[in-house]
């Protein structure tokens, strides 16, 4: 083609090419806008807002309505794309026969793919927020217009899927605040714009309404009481040569929980003129014993030790039996991990080995495991890792023992009665090790 040629065919057809620009330019806004305002963080609007930015203010409102917002972009986007492939292929029917619909169709796809919807979508991925900012007012002039057309859509689109039996309700969401928040968090940890030890402290926080009381207690069997009818200097000397400032105190039996006694409370008492250890009465200096519900949440929990000002809590199941005990520095181990002081007795529940294996006590918590190792095993039906093998197995496993589930093997070291002890645990495709004599399979 000539260059007169070319100079005849653009002064005939200027307006039509101009049109179908204006329209691909269009069409790359609707792109844009629709990606970056899905995609824009709510909480850096919310923040903005605050700080008095209106167009913040902007996104926010055009947020807040989701489904009115990606209707109205999408009508937009296919308006322009449909009309601006229609005036393309009206052109190049004219200029090239009937041969022009194919001319035409592979012209418009390449130029929609490109410059309406990788190249807008891209830009508007890699900057969001500010990419949101800027569109907000012109995408709410748009809804202005077009929103009442998109409310009739959505509306036939929820009568027709109600049919089906989908609900699709614009006040349902798809995930609660706690698991929207969570999943941020991992995401940015993966990124690695999160520490492991800020996420676990997040997912702490945000766990304690799924966890009870019977989750992080310590178990009666691993209770340290004071028998009230022990000699009176036995009593001093058990609180005294304790790691810890409150002990409940029993008469009879370890279900009849009639008092705690702290530490200070004793110390007072022994600095009372005539009083000496062999002529103590530790029941008169108790304090009434807090009994709480097993199933009590954690979330729940923690805001009555804040209302009662208290730290201590006695736990029993539905039939008032005593399960064990709960403190204060028990919930706040779950946030920020482990709390210890000069006076506790360090426990080694979990022990590295060279071969690559952990070596860990059966009264190990999982969640504790998994928060230490980073590991997802699973905490629903079992507490420690004991009572996972023994939920798993379907069993109560022999020494030597082993299981695979949930990608690791579990192999029994010692077994006390009918509690398991210690255990060694190794991933499950590890063949570095030696098979136990005796083996048993869980599900995998």
């Amino acid at each position: 083609m000539t260059i007169e040629a070319v100079i005849a065919f653009l002064s005939e057809y200027w307006l039509t090419l101009a049109s179908v620009l204006g329209l691909l330019l269009c069409s790359a806004f609707f792109s844009g806008s629709e990606t970056a305002l899905t995609a824009a963080s709510r909480a850096r609007m919310h923040t903005l807002e605050v700080n008095g930015d209106e167009r913040a203010k902007l996104v926010t409102a055009l947020i807040a309505r989701r489904d009115r917002l990606i209707g109205t972009l999408l009508i937009g986007n296919n308006l322009v794309n449909i009309l601006a492939s229609s005036l393309t292929t009206s052109l190049f029917l004219g200029l090239f026969g009937a041969s022009g619909v194919a001319i035409a169709t592979l012209v418009m796809t390449a130029l929609l793919v490109i410059f309406s919807e990788v190249l807008p979508k891209s830009w508007a991925i890699a900057a969001p927020d500010r990419f949101a900012l800027t569109v907000a007012p012109f995408v709410r002039l748009v809804v202005i217009v077009v929103g009442p057309v998109s409310s009739l859509v959505n509306w036939i689109v929820r009568h027709i899927l109600g049919l089906f039996g989908v609900n699709l309700s614009s006040e349902m969401p798809m995930l609660t605040a706690h698991e929207e928040l969570r999943g941020a968090v991992d995401f940015l940890h993966r990124e690695g714009s999160v520490i492991k030890a800020d996420r676990d402290r997040l997912g702490g926080v945000l766990d304690l309404g799924e966890l009870e009381v019977s989750d992080i207690m310590i178990h009666r069997t691993s209770m340290r009481g004071i028998n009230a009818d022990d000699a009176p200097e036995a009593a001093v000397r058990a609180v005294l040569e304790s790691p810890y400032t409150r002990m409940p105190v029993w008469r009879g039996s370890t279900d009849n929980i009639i008092g705690v006694v702290h530490a200070k409370d004793l110390l007072r008492a022994l600095a009372e003129p005539d009083v000496e250890p062999e002529n103590l009465d530790i029941s008169r200096i108790t304090q009434k014993p807090w009994f709480v519900p097993d199933t009590t949440n954690l979330k729940d929990q923690l805001n009555a030790f804040l209302r009662r000002k208290a730290h201590f809590a006695i736990v029993v199941d539905e039939y008032g039996e005593v399960q064990g005990l709960v403190t204060l520095e028990d919930i706040l181990e779950e946030i920020v991990g482990d709390i210890s002081d000069e006076h506790d007795l360090e426990i080694q529940g979990v022990r590295q080995e060279a071969d690559g294996s952990i070596v860990v006590d059966g009264s190990v918590p999982i969640r504790d495991l998994n928060r230490a190792l980073d590991w997802n095993l699973p905490d629903e039906e079992a507490t420690t890792v004991a009572g996972l093998v023994i939920h798993e197995s379907k069993t109560i496993p022999e020494e030597r023992q082993a299981f695979t589930f949930y990608g690791k093997r579990f192999i029994v070291m010692k077994r006390v009665k009918n509690r398991i002890t210690r255990l060694r645990i190794r991933p499950a495709d590890d063949a570095a090790m030696p098979p136990p004599l005796t083996q048993g399979e869980g599900r995998e």
